[in-house]
């Protein structure tokens, strides 16, 4: 999946398909990008939970862990105003410490060495490869790829204002050839799949806009190896109150969509919300697509249904159809 992803991102082909998403589809898909942070921050803070009836209820708000959430949440927000620099990461580790006492946060050391690679260091099994039904994971794999990682970047990169007027991203190839060579050797070493993640629209709120900041994390993320039961400390509702803040920040792409024209809104919106409740940017996207494609179509707009644009959702339904 890996290899593919690299091939058409070498010769392209990722490059035109994230070009020929219509611009209103970009900006609900940073939206939905923000929908998705924010169900993930409620879920890890026990704020929304689980219903047999209703799927999602709200939780126990008397839990510490919601209400530190929620507190560490309006300290960002509050700090942000006032143009403190660091507020997210202060009203993290604020609220982390704030759990110490309650038994939240457990202290279990400050450094360590790096557990062991050889147990998934290339391991791999090709004895498979040509048969059916590893063809189609290796297809739904590298479609979720290509349009999860195609929405984190249109979001990501709409944050940090780094979208031209037209909605693309300038110098998109090397970023998708980053991406795709992150998802290769991330399989050689036995990890899940090591491409863009939606989180880094954290770092974009915070003022990164430029390569020099990723190169920053890498080099913190290296020296965390060594300090892991120090970073294991930072409890699920801590990060949480920092998600559910870029969360807010994202979904102002909403405000950017044209809303007088339904065929054009309408798709935005099911590609939106659907981030959020299906768990998935990539499925989000397709829904898009495939709404968008078929409103233009039947409302006779055959020139804004752009043959990229059909093709695409004609592989989604293929997708949606073949592998769920």
């Amino acid at each position: 999946s890996g290899v593919l992803f690299f091939l058409i991102s070498v010769f392209r082909i990722r490059e035109y398909i994230i070009n020929a998403i219509p611009k209103n589809l970009k900006l609900a898909i940073s939206a939905g990008v923000g929908l998705f942070l924010g169900i993930i921050a409620l879920e890890q803070a026990k704020i929304v939970v689980a219903h047999p009836q209703t799927l999602v209820t709200l939780g126990d708000l008397e839990q510490w862990p919601a209400v530190l959430c929620l507190l560490g949440f309006v300290l960002i927000v509050a700090m942000t105003y006032r143009r403190i620099v660091g507020g997210i990461l202060i009203g993290v580790l604020l609220v982390s410490v704030m759990g110490v006492p309650l038994g939240l946060a457990q202290y279990s050391g400050v450094v360590a060495l790096p557990p062991s690679l050889s147990p998934t260091l290339l391991q791999l099994d090709f004895s498979r490869m040509f048969e059916l039904t590893f063809l189609i994971v290796i297809f739904s794999f590298l479609i979720i790829d290509v349009f999860d990682n195609a929405g984190t970047l249109i979001g990501v990169a709409h944050r940090a204002g780094l979208l031209d007027e037209n909605g693309n991203l300038p110098r998109m190839k090397q970023a998708l050839i980053a991406d795709s060579f992150a998802a290769m050797f991330g399989a050689l070493i036995g990890t899940s799949t090591t491409t863009s993640y939606i989180e880094s629209a954290a770092g974009a709120s915070a003022g990164g806009r430029t390569g020099l900041t990723a190169a920053f994390v890498a080099m913190f993320f290296l020296l965390a190896l060594f300090f892991s039961p120090l970073a294991g400390m930072v409890p699920a509702y801590a990060s949480a109150a920092a998600l559910l803040y870029v969360a807010c920040v994202m979904t102002q792409g909403l405000a950017e969509i044209a809303w007088d024209d339904i065929t054009e809104y309408a798709p935005a919106v099911v590609a939106a919300v659907t981030m959020p409740l299906t768990y998935s940017i990539a499925t989000g996207i397709g829904l898009g697509f495939i709404t968008y494609a078929i409103a233009k179509i039947i409302a006779g707009k055959f020139a804004e249904a752009k043959p990229a644009v059909v093709a695409v959702a004609v592989l989604f339904a293929i997708k949606f159809a073949v592998a769920g």
